[in-house]
């Protein structure tokens, strides 16, 4: 196969035209003659390049709003024709096909239209390129002969091994751009067609399409993944709905590299703190999460408290966790996390104030601080996905709407509107715990509501009481306990009674919902059923 093929004619049309002039300049000042159309032509002819119109090539003018121009044997077959083989250089010869060795296009740009407030599908469908993706795939078939350029930032490269092999490309740099060229218009398709299946009037608009097609792009290396021995990487979604204010997005203020349990535990944190802002929207959250658990969490009336009582909820779990916050971190809470027995991996939250910031940078080398904005604006997954040896589980997200005002009182006292709005932030706590899963909570100062302890991840859900009872020490009693899925037996809420809780939430659903119910009211305690699980795994 031949390795330095030389450049001696290239074709460029550009939306992006980002360096395109100085690259054109670049090539002809090695002799390349260059085609364009339309507006690169113009660019192009303005900065004083000799240029050749791409009709002269064709000999076709652009028509029907530019949509044909570049559809041609003469462009497409001097971009495929294998330069080696007899027959398809007597082709070229007999249909006046001059060979094009460089093919630089950049798409229309689909993706950032759809993404504006308000676009119509007239004006989407038009942002849809067709010439630009044919030509790139036929250069990057016709790698053995032909570079493609698809991005700007290829264009310094491209030049200074030009310069260095006398105006020749190597095929190792012919395979690159053509891997590149491909993964480009993989995921220019992707993003039309998740915009097509996510419009409502679709006939095939479906969450879960019977094909799925997902494009990402790396964000970063990290430092390692699960464990140092994994390797590990962040990466963003490409597609068109996908929204700009998320994790992978956060502005990194401070700290060494993020690894891949970070992240991890930093959704977790993320999650929990964006479903109890949508719950109490006047109010503040936080919390901290340790191996993709709460161990901290409170719904509070400023971020301040919100902090203290999250750090407070299990101070021992706390120590080298990830702590989230929907509010902005000024020089008291910096304080407060700053404190003697306080360590942590990660802080996210809306901002920081500036003297926040110089605390913290000042106290902690490597303690990682991110800037989401608004936790309210944040973009949170639309699809769930886990690996299975040969493909993958999708499945929706676990983002049914909290209503307590749905939930049923099956025995005990009745409540007041507080109370039960006590008891729907613990339901929200215990939902992002792994299950089995049983939270214990309770109003604190100013009408706080906090996580007093928690068990998560059990085999068996009398042993998630256990552990929750364990964790909340004396402050079980008067408490509500709350399960990510309901009883079985009414072994579990027996414990929790004992304790000393004071209401128990949970789904419902058992055969044995009724001895549970007869327990709560012959003990006093406030039982209420939800009609919705929240296993998590």
């Amino acid at each position: 196969m031949e390795d330095l093929i030389p450049v001696r004619r290239a074709i460029l049309s550009v939306s992006d035209k980002s360096g395109i002039v100085e690259f054109a300049r670049a090539l002809a000042s090695l002799g390349v003659e260059i085609v364009s159309t339309g507006g690169t032509a113009r660019a192009l002819s303005d900065a004083g390049i000799a240029v050749r119109a791409v009709e002269e090539l064709t000999g076709f003018p652009e028509m029907m709003d530019g949509r044909v121009k570049t559809l041609h044997p003469a462009v497409h077959g001097g971009l495929l024709a294998i330069r080696s083989d007899a027959d398809h250089v007597k082709a070229m010869q007999e249909h006046g096909i001059d060979p094009i060795d460089l093919v630089c296009i950049n798409l229309y740009p689909f993706e950032a239209t759809v993404a504006k407030p308000g676009v119509t599908e007239e004006e989407a469908i038009e942002q849809i390129d067709i010439g630009g993706p044919s030509m790139i795939r036929s250069g990057a078939k016709n790698h053995r002969f032909v570079a493609v350029a698809t991005d700007p930032s290829q264009y310094e490269t491209i030049t200074t091994e030009l310069r260095e092999h006398k105006g020749r490309t190597t095929l190792a740099l012919r395979r690159s751009l053509a891997l590149a060229a491909f993964e480009r218009t993989s995921a220019y398709d992707s993003a039309i067609a998740s915009y097509m299946g996510g419009r409502g009037d679709s006939e095939r608009s479906e969450t879960l399409p019977q094909r799925l097609t997902l494009t990402l792009e790396r964000v970063e290396m990290l430092r390692y993944g699960e464990n140092p021995h994994q390797e590990g990487a962040s990466y963003r979604e490409t597609a068109a709905t996908t929204l700009s204010k998320s994790l992978v997005d956060a502005r990194p203020l401070h700290g060494k590299a993020l690894s891949y349990n970070n992240l991890n535990d930093a959704q977790g944190a993320v999650a929990l703190a964006v479903d109890l802002l949508r719950f109490a929207r006047e109010r503040t959250s936080a919390v901290v999460v340790k191996h993709t658990n709460p161990c901290g969490a409170c719904i509070g009336t400023d971020t301040i408290g919100a902090i203290d009582h999250a750090l407070a909820g299990d101070p021992m779990a706390a120590y080298g966790g990830i702590l989230a916050t929907s509010g902005t971190v000024d020089a008291r809470c910096a304080e407060r996390l700053c404190a003697q027995g306080v360590f942590l991996e990660v802080v996210i939250a809306a901002d920081y104030t500036q003297d926040a910031l110089a605390r913290l940078r000042e106290r902690w080398a490597n303690l990682r601080l991110l800037a989401i904005g608004n936790f309210a604006d944040v973009n949170m997954p639309q699809r769930m996905f886990r690996s299975i040896s040969g493909g993958l589980l999708v499945q929706t997200p676990d983002d049914v709407r909290l209503d307590v005002g749905a939930w049923e009182h099956r025995a005990g006292p009745a409540l007041d509107a507080s109370a039960l709005r006590c008891a729907g932030g613990v339901w929200l706590m215990c939902k992002h715990l792994t299950s089995n899963a049983i939270a214990l909570g309770g109003s604190a100062d100013g009408g706080s509501v906090m996580l007093l302890g928690a068990g998560a991840g059990q085999m068996d859900r009398v042993s998630a009481c256990r552990h929750a009872i364990d964790k909340a020490g004396e402050r079980v009693r008067g408490a509500i306990a709350a399960s990510d899925a309901f009883f079985p037996f009414p072994d579990g809420p027996e414990l929790l009674i004992d304790a000393g809780v004071s209401m128990i939430v949970h789904p419902g659903g058992s055969k044995r919902d009724e001895e549970t119910f007869r327990l709560c009211e012959q003990r006093g305690v406030t039982c209420l059923t939800t009609g919705t699980r929240h296993f998590r795994h």
